[in-house]
This record gives structure tokens, C-alpha cells and sequence, in this order.
């Protein structure tokens, strides 16, 4: 696991050992031939509530009896680990497998998300400034995003959430290329009829988040009620279902 994982590194047996701790569940993917190795894991975190930050998902010690008195099924890692499988996906498979198994095991969980990166969002956001379209920053802003301070700098972060947060909902819901998504993770849940639920300020600042999405990161949701539905509209239409508050954020 600690070789595979590719969207949070795993920082060494500690790091380990919380992720498969009493309120964590890691699920894989396995073939005969490589009965040593999983072709795909997903990591899962037992919360009350959608979680907002990686951080609390990785850093935090559980509490308690947390798996009895969560809610809550937040899916924060999926790794694809062999290179000669790239390009077929079993992640949407594993996702609702995970599901199923969960539910058998915990009936208390009653909502499915992920706490996901939107790793296409700065370069699409840098593209666009040097169109230097007027309506997405001030030049206040630009400098201020600019700065190599942004982790460690609440001060610097604060006055562009409202900017920020708008632009990476229009990012995400409204910017296409062939009636899909440029964001390639939101092409992958959308497309196995998962919703976006709502975008979070802060929510990692590792030098990998700030460089890839501004710190930002989304909730995608699995209305298991919807998946069919939402799969079906967005295959057909390119339809991607969205919360009423992510919509009117990305309407600006």
C-alpha cells in the first residue's frame, strides 16, 4: 500500500497504521496472477457528515467507538497500482462493491462521497490569466495568488475564497472539451453517477494541493437512489448533477 498509493503519499508505518485504523476501511482489487499485489485500492474514512479536509481524513487519531457512530463513508484514496492496466478502470466497480460491503457491515452509514483533488484547476486557471480576462481575478488577486506563502498565510488565502471558490465551480461544472469535463477525476465519478456536492476551502494544503487546485478539493455524492439516473443523464446529455449550492456557485 505504502508503494501504490498515489493521490496521498503514506508517510511510512504510523501513517499506515492510522489508515487502517478501527474507523478506516481499505478495500482491493485482486487477480490470481498477482495474488500478492491488488490492482486497484480504495481508502475509506467512517465520519459523521462530509468530510472537508484531508488533513482531519489522515492526521486526526480516532475517537472513540468512531465506526459505530459514523454516518457517514468518505472515500479519499483510489490508487491504480499496475502500469499495465492503465486506461482500463475498475475503480467504478470497486466503488460500489465498497459500498455494498459497507452497508452489510455498518447499516448506521447512510451517505457515500468522496473527498477528492481537482487536479486540472490551477493549470486551467493559469491558462486563463494570461488571456487576462478581466472578470475572473483583480490584479490584487493575481499577486496574492502568486505569492509562494499561500500554505502558510491565512491572511494571503482569505480574500480569494469567494474569487476562487467561483472560478473552480465553473471549472468543474461548466468548462468542457467533447461534452465532458477537463477535469480528469471529475470525468471518472460523474461518469459512474456520482453528484457534485460541494467544493472546500482549505482542504489540503500540502505543496501538491496548492500546486494542483488552490487547496481546494470536492465532494462528489453517491445517492445510491440516483446513481442510475445521474449515470444515465450524463452519458446521454453530458448532464452532471450537481447540489443547488454547487450550481449557483458555478452560475457565479
Amino acid at each position: 500500500l505504502i508503494a501504490y498509493e498515489a493521490v496521498h503519499e503514506i508517510q511510512g508505518w504510523e501513517d499506515l497504521r492510522r489508515r487502517l485504523a478501527d474507523d478506516r476501511r481499505c478495500f482491493g482489487f485482486f487477480h490470481p496472477a498477482l495474488p500478492d499485489e491488488p490492482l486497484i485500492f480504495v481508502e475509506v474514512a467512517l465520519t459523521q457528515g462530509l468530510a472537508g479536509q484531508i488533513h482531519d481524513l489522515i492526521d486526526s487519531e480516532p475517537e472513540g467507538n468512531a465506526a459505530t457512530t459514523a454516518d457517514t463513508a468518505i472515500f479519499y484514496s483510489i490508487s491504480n497500482c499496475q502500469a499495465g492496466l492503465a486506461g482500463i478502470s475498475f475503480g467504478n466497480f470497486l466503488i460500489k462493491q465498497v459500498a455494498d460491503e459497507i452497508q452489510k457491515e455498518l447499516p448506521q452509514i447512510t451517505q457515500y462521497a468522496t473527498l477528492s483533488p481537482i487536479p486540472g484547476f490551477r493549470r486551467w486557471l493559469d491558462d486563463e490569466l494570461v488571456k487576462q480576462t478581466p472578470e475572473f481575478l483583480t490584479e490584487d488577486e493575481i499577486d496574492l495568488l502568486n505569492r509562494s506563502d499561500w500554505r502558510e498565510n491565512e491572511l494571503i488565502r482569505q480574500p480569494l475564497k469567494s474569487a476562487l471558490m467561483r472560478l473552480c465551480a465553473t471549472y468543474l461544472v461548466e468548462e468542457k472539451r467533447n461534452g465532458r469535463p477537463l477535469d480528469p477525476v471529475a470525468r471518472f465519478h460523474l461518469g459512474i453517477g456520482a453528484s457534485v456536492e460541494r467544493f472546500n476551502w482549505a482542504a489540503d494544503l500540502s505543496s501538491k494541493g496548492i500546486d494542483q487546485s488552490a487547496g481546494m478539493m470536492v465532494n462528489y455524492l453517491y445517492d445510491r437512489d440516483r446513481i442510475v439516473s445521474n449515470h444515465e443523464a450524463y452519458v446521454r446529455d453530458g448532464v452532471i448533477a450537481t447540489s443547488a449550492a454547487v450550481a449557483k456557485l458555478s452560475k457565479g
